[in-house]
């Protein structure tokens, strides 16, 4: 069933994000106003994969959460750059290794129960090291880590953004299982 809207109302707006009510036909209860957050721009991140070292990992603190995890290197899209220009320059500027060819994996929304947010994920097949990252407030250090301690790191919870859970499972889906 489909549910029908007669309008936005804008609470907050922000180039980054924006807070809105929308008057909602629900079927089976009625119109509502029910709270949507909208980011302008989407987001993108790169699992790169090196076959004899692991996945490239930086591992970095969240203020919002105050948390510390594993992530994949990941950003906002900016304005003229394709999702998959976002992914190879995160890559480069949060690492500072140049991400090799680049392959979709996929493209997901993260929260689409209240956010129209639109992430989307790509796999690289090695990468070069250029030199030290080019923004040091990314992560606290980056490493590679071999798949088979990736795999526990996502079991443990140590890798658990959203981007980050999401990109690394699809990968070990195609990844051989291990010994």
């Amino acid at each position: 069933m489909r549910w029908q809207t007669y309008g936005e109302r804008t609470l907050y707006d922000s180039p980054w994000v924006s807070l809105s009510l929308v008057d909602v036909d629900v079927p089976g209860h009625g119109r509502i106003e029910h709270h949507v957050v909208r980011v302008p721009r989407g987001a993108a991140g790169v699992v790169v994969h090196d076959p004899d070292r692991g996945l490239l990992l930086m591992w970095r603190h969240r203020f919002i959460t105050d948390t510390w995890g594993w992530e994949i290197p990941a950003g906002r899209i900016d304005p003229g750059e394709t999702p998959e220009q976002t992914a190879a320059r995160e890559g480069l500027e949060e690492t500072g290794w140049r991400p090799g060819p680049l392959r979709h994996l996929l493209t997901y929304h993260p929260s689409n129960g209240s956010v129209d947010q639109t992430f989307h994920v790509y796999v690289a097949d090695g990468a070069t090291y250029v030199g030290e990252p080019s923004d040091p407030s990314e992560a606290d250090r980056i490493e590679w880590v071999p798949l088979d301690q990736v795999r526990r790191l996502v079991l443990d919870g140590a890798l658990g953004d959203g981007m980050s859970v999401t990109g690394v499972l699809r990968f070990l889906l195609e990844a051989p299982a291990p010994a």
